[in-house]
């Protein structure tokens, strides 16, 4: 996947200015998709050379002039192409997945503390991903528009969770190894 087709995927919902989309990354797509808002823009510039979007500008008084982003007819069969194809299973590239396969080269208390930290940063986004999902679909129902969305919360919530659960593995087997007692942990 390209970032012009996450960009395309954004448009398909609704036209959007940069900004815009920058926040449905920073809050939505970027949960599967990182990018910073540089690259944003810089794909934005691309897109509509090739003719995909195209830019209006709105004139807004007392503050710069925005340009929101539509789809063309180019752009949405760009994209409906692109969808068609098969996807790719996501590789796994971690460092801490190569220090633990290397485990008996290195200090032990710096990689149980990572892990501790990866333990938190996944229970915070399943918490996340549970009050999103409370907060869009409170009785689990999506309509047909919404139901990928509710899907990829779905699966990021599974995630989340069983990551969480291996690392609280990984803390306790590193916790046996290195006779350093195991933290206290709560369920995510």
């Amino acid at each position: 996947m390209a970032l012009g087709d996450a960009i395309l995927a954004c448009l398909t919902e609704h036209p959007m200015t940069g900004y815009e989309l920058a926040k449905t990354f920073d809050s939505s797509i970027g949960f599967f998709w990182k990018t910073d808002h540089q690259q944003i823009y810089r794909e934005l510039s691309r897109l509509r050379d090739r003719g995909y979007i195209q830019g209006r500008e709105v004139v807004q008084t007392g503050k710069p002039n925005k340009l929101v982003y539509t789809l063309t007819p180019e752009g949405r069969a760009a994209f409906r192409h692109w969808a068609a194809r098969p996807s790719l299973p996501a590789s796994i590239k971690d460092d801490l997945l190569i220090r633990l396969y290397a485990l008996e080269a290195v200090d032990i208390a710096p990689l149980r503390a990572d892990l501790m930290a990866r333990l938190e940063h996944h229970r915070d986004r399943y918490e996340r991903y549970d009050r999103i999902v409370k907060k869009r679909f409170p009785d689990g129902v999506a309509s047909p528009a919404d139901m990928g969305k509710l899907l990829n919360l779905r699966i990021g919530l599974r995630h989340e969770q069983m990551v969480a659960e291996w690392c609280e593995e990984a803390i306790t087997a590193l916790s046996a190894i290195s006779g350093v007692p195991q933290p206290l942990a709560s369920d995510p």
